[in-house]
């Protein structure tokens, strides 16, 4: 019985309890591209550690858990460092453009009823099902 899907949820519920964590103790919206953009803006001391303790704890957290969780599960992730890296710049400038990631509008957004979330959350989501389809189906890129 095929239950990878049960990982996807874990790792949603993970993010979710994350971000409400972050709300409650920290009164702000857990968006990660604008925690770590804020890494590198002129900040007082203890709001930079707190930065860099979540985005820390955001790549450690996976690496430690991985070995006792899922140690054998595939990404199906392409084998090509170029369209990883060009993938990786482009969802960059995507959280730019559009003032969010997926955990600042598509989690914490969505869960506000925030129009603005919900709208980029569509927008992404959209984009993202076309970006695949394109590169995927039509021009066999990955």
């Amino acid at each position: 019985m095929q239950v990878e899907w049960v990982w996807g949820l874990i790792g949603g519920l993970m993010i979710g309890c994350g971000a409400a964590v972050f709300l409650l103790g920290n009164g702000r919206i857990m968006g990660a591209s604008g925690i770590l953009g804020g890494l590198f803006s002129p900040a007082p001391r203890d709001v930079q550690f707190e930065r860099l303790v979540f985005i820390c704890g955001l790549i450690g957290t996976p690496m430690l858990l991985r070995p006792l969780i899922a140690p054998e599960t595939q990404t199906h992730l392409t084998g090509s460092v170029a369209i990883g890296i060009v993938a990786g710049l482009l969802v960059g400038v995507g959280t730019r453009i559009a003032n969010g990631c997926t955990s600042g509008h598509g989690v914490c957004g969505i869960s506000r009823f925030s129009r603005r979330g919900i709208v980029a959350t569509l927008v992404f989501i959209s984009s993202g099902a076309v970006t695949m389809t394109l590169l995927r189906h039509v021009w066999s890129v990955i």
